[in-house]
């Protein structure tokens, strides 16, 4: 009776092997070997002595004295050096593998999987960042608006000093959204933009249009997929003021009006 994972290989006889002999010393065997003394040489039926009449090694066998072409040679493995063998199935467990063997070349994407528990990291990087402190904007004018208070960085890619842009170094979709709070100090705005641009253009855009040119104040949002290249390509936030007077204020502070924000949803 035999317990455990059936062996990769089994052996019932020792192997042969008959040479095509010619004026040489050297022979190629057809199994490796460690050395010499795994085969068992025999040249017009006697057998020689390893080390002394022939060495061995891997594949390779060198006589000590050339054979010509009517000697008969062969040789009879005492013993393999197997090189690489196939594992027995169900005998490789979870200790045994790398924890990068298993790429994405290594399984079928084409088919659906079915996962028990979450999947982390999928959606990084993702950052968030908010406006501190009202900022003016001027009549005709759009500014970028300089969110200065970051909620969250995964992957410490938002400038929130200088610049004032995104920046991921992972390509990929990424789900970016922004929202940007007015508030007039006449009540007459006439329009009112928020804007995403991506590398200095606008790529998203949400308006609030008043055709009475009374109001007073809105929080125009906007949310789109954008791919980002992981290397150069950069996300801001933009917007434009309308008003028939007076000024139009940004809204920051404590409320959360006024935000930015972006993380990746795939390759």
């Amino acid at each position: 009776m035999y317990l455990g994972n059936q062996p990769a290989l089994s052996y019932t006889s020792f192997a042969k092997q008959d040479f095509t002999t010619s004026a040489t010393t050297s022979y190629t065997l057809d199994n490796p070997v460690a050395n010499e003394n795994e085969i068992a040489l025999f040249i017009n039926f006697v057998r020689q002595e390893p080390t002394t009449a022939y060495t061995a090694s891997g594949t390779s066998l060198t006589l000590t004295s050339a054979t010509s072409a009517s000697d008969d040679m062969y040789c009879v493995f005492l013993g393999k050096a197997v090189q690489t063998v196939n594992p027995p199935n169900g005998s490789v467990g979870t200790s045994q593998l790398a924890s990068t063997a298993v790429t994405p070349a290594k399984m079928d994407l084409s088919q659906d999987y079915t996962f028990t528990g979450a999947v982390s990291g999928h959606n990084y990087p993702a950052f968030e960042a908010r406006l501190s402190a009202h900022q003016a904007n001027s009549d005709l004018a759009t500014s970028k608006v300089l969110c200065d208070t970051v909620v969250f960085d995964t992957g410490s890619y938002y400038d929130n000093a200088t610049n004032y842009r995104y920046t991921p170094l992972v390509a990929g979709k990424y789900l970016v959204y922004a929202q940007t709070a007015f508030d007039t100090t006449s009540g007459n705005a006439r329009n009112l933009a928020s804007y995403i641009y991506k590398n200095g253009s606008i790529y998203s855009a949400s308006f609030v249009n008043f055709d009475a040119n009374d109001g007073e104040g809105a929080s125009p949002s906007t949310s789109v997929i954008i791919d980002m290249n992981g290397s150069t390509d950069y996300l801001e936030l933009y917007a434009f003021t309308d008003v028939l007077s007076g000024t139009c204020n940004i809204q920051g502070q404590s409320y959360n009006e006024t935000f930015f924000g972006a993380y990746r949803i795939g390759a």
